[in-house]
């Protein structure tokens, strides 16, 4: 043993570029801590399936290692006939003397014979398995509180643990990833005994993935992978929600799972208040359209090829006027209903499917025809007030300061793999408005473009159009008639409040079958756990969640992850403004270097 010492001592001194070690009783002094080993020398008589996963999600720094070791057939026939005997020997023993039968000497007879008749039949086979735990620490004291706290977590699963004593070394040699067992102390078990000992079951969740899964991070409690599909068959519908206060990670995470969505083959619209997925969008060949820009003119009054399309266009002109001037009468939508078929027969389009290819109308044409009905002599002096009030009303959007936002005949085709709606430039006084536009215009592309690939629609920070009626009017339709047409909705907030509050928000959530909650604000939380039915170590996890770990809630599963990006997504997915200015200063001397090499080789 000695000699053995030295050598290794000498092997793993800091002079040859290892680490030194000093070893004791107990311990082993390695640079930068201590440990000490346990070896499992009893185990509990019934368990279940990965009854030992509590060891693997200690929160300290421990090193578990199994070493398992197939017995031979013969030898372990031949071993369970002698430990038979000898057990039936001391129980007859005990029996002559007249002592008081022994429980334990009782059960292990059972125990052996039951393995025994499981070898014999083929149904199983004999093991040799020995446990280790190595526990580490900064120092000794530390070292003697983690040792308690892992052996009342052994007494808690019914394990007697004990130090290796005068084999330190030994036992740290026994835990590295060598596959060494130098202590022996191995245990006879059977094929059942030991599939139960090792810790691969965990709160995983269980669903059929297919070729949309994507990764959404690690588990935090087994640090196994978190992998989900939202459009396989067993779910009930295509959605989700993402809830957080401001600042836990929502966003990141919504465009991570974007990201590795667009390399599944999912196709995707963005309603974007904020403009933060322009720069994914770029970066991966999406189409960037700028509500509020001359890029991003929208024509309420575009017709698009379906039976029913003139009569639904007629029926949103209602809606938009409703969201610019207010709550229309009966006879104010009478009057309008009339300017809106005027100003389609003034372009030549009537009820005919095939009139409407020819140029739509525009707002001011509308309200042109509005100034046409007011001057008919046909209608009542009544509905010819309302017609001028409500050409007069429109008149911001039709000639005044709005005028840009509808100027165009044609809209622009979101016909792309991944289209980002920005409603960044939009002034707040025409964002209701814009936002309307916008979910009409993804509204019209879910239900009418063909595809043989499934599609996300995702509204970022929806709590905004919740506010409108006429747009959570869209989301909840969205949300109930997506799956008819291979369409999940992800709707993403930060104030749960309204979404709850929100009839039509409780629809939301309640048609999504997947639910990620990140950290929740102090005053949603109790709302937050009854609407999910969040048990108390959930309620907690999602009030304390660090920046970026989430709750996954589909039905009775629930797993708690991080999210988990390659530096090349981190980059693109990012809102930190000190990362992103960093981005910028490098884009830029990147492009000067650029410049300057073009222009040096141009004068030579």
């Amino acid at each position: 043993m000695s000699s053995f010492r030295r050598l290794w001592e000498r092997a793993g001194s800091s002079a040859l570029g290892g680490p030194a070690l000093h070893v004791g009783a107990r311990h082993v002094d390695v640079e930068g801590g201590v440990c000490q080993t346990l070896i499992f020398t009893g185990y509990p008589r019934e368990v279940t399936a990965g009854w030992a996963e509590p060891l693997m999600s200690y929160p300290g720094q421990i090193d578990v290692s199994f070493h398992v070791e197939p017995v031979p057939a013969a030898t372990a026939a031949t071993r369970l006939r002698k430990r038979r005997a000898r057990l039936e020997s001391a129980h007859r023993t005990s029996a002559v003397q007249g002592r008081v039968e022994d429980p334990h000497q009782i059960t292990a007879a059972a125990d052996a014979a039951e393995i025994a008749d499981r070898i014999a039949t083929g149904r199983g086979r004999l093991f040799r398995v020995a446990t280790y735990i190595t526990v580490h620490a900064p120092t000794l004291e530390a070292l003697e509180g983690e040792l308690q706290q892992v052996q009342a977590l052994c007494a808690s699963l019914l394990v007697d643990a004990v130090p290796s004593t005068f084999r330190a070394l030994q036992g740290w040699i026994s835990n590295l990833p060598l596959g060494t067992d130098l202590l022996k102390a191995g245990r006879s078990m059977d094929t059942d005994a030991v599939a139960t000992l090792l810790p691969f079951t965990s709160p995983e969740l269980v669903a059929d993935l297919g070729e949309a899964t994507v990764v959404y991070g690690t588990n935090t409690h087994s640090n196994g992978v978190v992998a989900w599909d939202r459009w396989c068959g067993g779910l009930d519908n295509h959605n989700s929600v993402i809830l957080a206060r401001s600042g836990s990670g929502k966003s990141y995470f919504s465009k991570l799972e974007l990201l590795r969505s667009l390399l599944v083959g999912v196709e995707a619209t963005v309603i974007d208040p904020e403009g933060e997925y322009i720069r994914l969008a770029e970066a991966v060949g999406g189409t960037v359209f700028r509500v509020g820009t001359p890029q991003g003119r929208l024509n309420p009054l575009a017709l698009h090829q379906s039976p029913d399309a003139f009569t639904n266009r007629a029926l949103f002109v209602h809606t938009l006027v409703a969201a610019m001037v207010g709550e229309l009468s009966a006879t104010e939508k009478t009057v309008l209903d009339r300017a809106v078929i005027t100003a389609y027969a003034e372009a030549g389009i009537t009820r005919d499917p095939t009139t409407w290819n020819q140029d739509p109308p525009v707002l001011a044409d509308l309200a042109a025809a509005l100034e046409d009905v007011a001057n008919d002599g046909a209608v009542g002096e009544d509905q010819a007030r309302i017609a001028r009030e409500l050409a007069g009303r429109l008149e911001p959007y039709t000639r005044g300061s709005h005028e840009a936002l509808f100027d165009n005949s044609r809209n622009t085709r979101m016909d792309g793999h991944l289209n980002v709606v920005s409603l960044k430039e939009l002034p707040d006084e025409v964002r209701t408005v814009g936002m309307l536009l916008a979910l009409d215009a993804t509204w019209r592309q879910v239900t009418t473009a063909s595809t043989t690939r499934p599609r996300t629609v995702v509204v970022d920070e929806a709590w905004l159009l919740l506010q409108e009626p006429a747009a959570a009017r869209y989301l909840a339709r969205l949300a109930k008639a997506g799956r008819k047409h291979w369409v999940g909705l992800t709707l993403i907030t930060q104030d749960v409040g309204d979404v709850l509050d929100s009839e039509l928000g409780r629809v939301v959530i309640a048609n999504a079958a997947t639910q990620i909650l990140l950290k929740q604000a102090p005053q949603a939380l109790d709302r937050v756990a009854e609407t999910f039915q969040l048990s108390s170590g959930e309620t907690h996890l999602v009030g304390s969640a660090p920046r970026g770990c989430a709750l996954l809630v589909a039905g009775h599963q629930r797993v708690g992850f991080a999210p988990v990006a390659s530096e090349a997504e981190h980059q693109l997915i990012t809102s930190d403004p000190a990362e992103l200015a960093v981005l910028r200063d490098e884009e830029s001397d990147a492009s000067n270097t650029a410049a300057d090499e073009d222009e040096m080789s141009g004068e030579e």
